[in-house]
């Protein structure tokens, strides 16, 4: 028997037929088992109905998931999870700073540097003793929002600029090797048209494909704060706002957790968590 067909509400607004294939892919990408895979969808078919936002899918296929296999839930929810480092992009320069620090550089945030002609504020310095990097980072508290050709545009004058200029890190005079553009989403067709054209470097969601943010941060192994279901909105912000950006953070120095005013067992549920979804860090 056919079932009737169902529409849904794209990020970017637009409105398609419901796939539950695509919801199965998504799944099975982050390691979930055919049985959880099974069992998610199963109750995801009973429950979609005309009209519902694939945030909404997809956030509660997540919270299905999670249920059943926490891990694996986390790794399929950590698209959100960058987003929700905002609504400023300042916790998202923080997290990409710790993801350059896993890869072995010395980071920096916020920097103000002179280029050949004017004064830039860069959000992320990053160097080693072969390479200095400087990145332009473009915070979207949407996932439909890309970065265009007007962004690619800026970026590459100021990092034209800027690698007219000598700076002094990790105690030597040193040129600019590599200026980023990086997003938590994605770029616009004639963006990444002409960033290949002009060789700007460009970091976005599945952009470039197989190095992508996505990739960046599960090679690191690092999680954001916002991973957490055991904390609400506002005390992750809380955290956030105190600097706190890693679930390792939580998870090696408890007393962050104090501020928060939560009870003994509310932050022993906290702590079981980071360890449960972040062991590593």
């Amino acid at each position: 028997m056919n079932q009737k067909k169902i529409f849904i509400t794209k990020t970017n607004g637009k409105r398609e037929e419901f796939d539950i294939n695509k919801v199965a892919y998504s799944l099975k990408k982050v390691g979930a088992t055919e049985e959880s895979i099974r069992g998610v969808l199963v109750h995801l078919q009973d429950e979609i109905k005309e009209g519902m936002t694939t945030h909404d899918i997809y956030k509660h296929a997540f919270s299905l998931l999670h249920k059943r296999e926490p891990a694996p839930a986390l790794r399929y929810s950590m698209r959100r999870s960058i987003m929700d480092l905002g609504p400023s992009g300042f916790p998202f320069e923080k997290f990409l700073g710790e993801v350059f620090k896993k890869k072995g550089f010395s980071v920096l945030v916020g920097q103000v540097v002179k280029g050949r002609c004017v004064e830039h504020e860069v959000d992320v310095v990053a160097y080693n003793t072969e390479k200095l990097i400087m990145a332009e980072v473009k915070f979207h508290n949407e996932l439909g929002v890309k970065s265009d050709l007007k962004v690619a545009l800026y970026v590459k004058a100021r990092m034209d600029d800027l690698k007219n200029s000598s700076f002094n890190y990790g105690g030597k005079e040193r040129k600019l090797d590599e200026g980023w553009l990086i997003t938590n989403t994605k770029f616009s067709a004639p963006a990444i048209q002409y960033a290949e054209c002009e060789g700007l470097k460009m970091i976005g969601w599945n952009y470039p494909v197989g190095e992508g943010l996505e990739t960046m941060v599960e090679q690191s192994d690092l999680h954001p704060i916002t991973v957490l279901t055991t904390l609400s909105h506002g005390q992750k912000k809380q955290l956030m706002d105190s600097g706190v950006v890693l679930c390792g953070h939580v998870r090696h120095d408890k007393s962050v957790l104090k501020p928060l005013g939560l009870s003994n067992s509310e932050a022993q549920s906290v702590l079981d968590e980071t360890q449960l979804l972040c062991p590593e860090e």
